[in-house]
């Protein structure tokens, strides 16, 4: 029988339209004689729809990212768990008239940021018994928040940058406490990041405490809670890392390195994604042998730690005196065939489409409930 596998992509996040390009991606390599594909978009108001599977509407278009739209027949969850061995139903409903659309076995959940990468989804995927791809709940949510996620890692002897985590509310209370904090005890330059936030969205560069105020806000934008973390002067180090099979250790790429020029104080969302700035890609890294290694070290043992599962890619600073600095670890990366992950795996020999059925697999032979 042939493996059913539900994309599911777009959702709330301010990371809507990358997760739709992300799935555009996929939709592209997918072996579709092996899987039949299903596309589930969430529209930004959270109604999950079905919608087209040709990867051609799911491409930037004059630098915009494709978005997706309500006009879909809802999709419908299945109402019971799935039975042991068995697969679930989606159902859709256009004006009142419910109708079968197909029997999955799988869920793949391309969806960046809140409201989907922070195991809210997994969650729910979780009642209903439902493979997917990736890590669980308690391990998405962890990576999703980068002052948990720092928290674990110290605890394990993993370095990360110093720094404080601030909420909206103790910022509105006494902004000049924190600030007070912040100049005693952290150098600038200083990077204020949303905790819970991807691809660098509300991110900023403070140089100059005058700049904090306007940092605090464009952060508190996508998050209540803010990292404000010391800048660590490093080469910014990714490495890609998969599940091992039964009984096998973790699986871990060569690392890339990402390369910003001066025309950039680092490397935000509209360099990532949309042209701007200076940036090249290097495949593999620049670094000497054993610095790659230590590198990829780090990166299995932060998988480790955390509990993760099918995918991550963990983005270090390796420093001049050769410290390798841990900065954040994504659950569900960015997917597209240009980025980081799937080019670090392709430098592996693993195609962007047999990493796309790696993880698929995945998913599909792992039980159930607790593990």
């Amino acid at each position: 029988m042939r493996t059913t596998v539900a994309l599911l992509f777009g959702g709330r996040s301010g990371e809507h339209g990358i997760s739709c390009v992300t799935a555009g991606g996929i939709l592209a390599a997918i072996d579709r004689g092996h899987f039949d594909v299903i596309a589930i978009g969430i529209t930004r108001d959270g109604t999950w729809v079905h919608v087209s599977d040709d990867p051609s509407d799911w491409t930037m278009v004059d630098g915009r990212a494709p978005e997706v739209a309500p006009e879909g027949a809802e999709v419908l969850l299945p109402s019971t768990r799935r039975q042991p061995g068995g697969r679930s139903e989606l159902r859709t409903v256009v004006e009142g008239v419910v109708s079968p659309l197909a029997e999955i076995d799988v869920v793949f959940p391309v969806l960046h940021g809140t409201y989907g990468e922070d195991g809210t989804v997994q969650g729910l995927l979780e009642l209903l018994d439902i493979p997917y791809v990736g890590s669980g709940v308690l391990a998405s949510a962890t990576c999703m928040d980068k002052a948990a996620t720092k928290q674990s890692l110290r605890a394990a002897g993993i370095e990360c940058a110093p720094g404080v985590t601030v909420h909206e509310d103790r910022w509105a209370a006494g902004a000049d406490e924190v600030m007070d904090h912040l100049e005693r005890h952290h150098p600038l330059p200083w990077f204020v990041k949303p905790a819970r936030g991807g691809s660098s969205l509300g991110v900023s560069r403070v140089s100059d405490p005058a700049q904090l105020e306007a940092a605090m806000k464009a952060a508190f934008a996508e998050d209540p809670k803010v990292l404000i973390e010391e800048s660590v002067i490093g080469r910014e180090v990714e490495c890609g890392v998969l599940q091992g099979g039964d009984g096998y250790e973790v699986r871990t790429t060569v690392p890339g390195e990402v390369k910003v020029g001066e025309d950039l104080d680092f490397y935000d969302y509209e360099a990532k994604y949309f042209g701007k700035g200076t940036v090249s890609i290097d495949v593999p890294a620049s670094l000497p042998d054993a610095q790659l290694e230590e590198v990829r070290e780090v990166a299995a043992r932060a998988f480790s730690v955390l509990g993760l599962e099918g995918l991550a890619r963990v983005d270090v600073f390796v420093t001049d005196d050769q410290r390798v600095v841990v900065n954040e670890v994504n659950t569900m990366p960015g997917f597209t065939p240009y980025s980081m992950f799937p080019v670090l795996w392709q430098n592996m020999g693993l195609s962007y489409a047999d990493l796309i059925t790696d993880l698929v697999e995945q998913a599909r032979g792992r039980r159930p409930g607790p593990r």
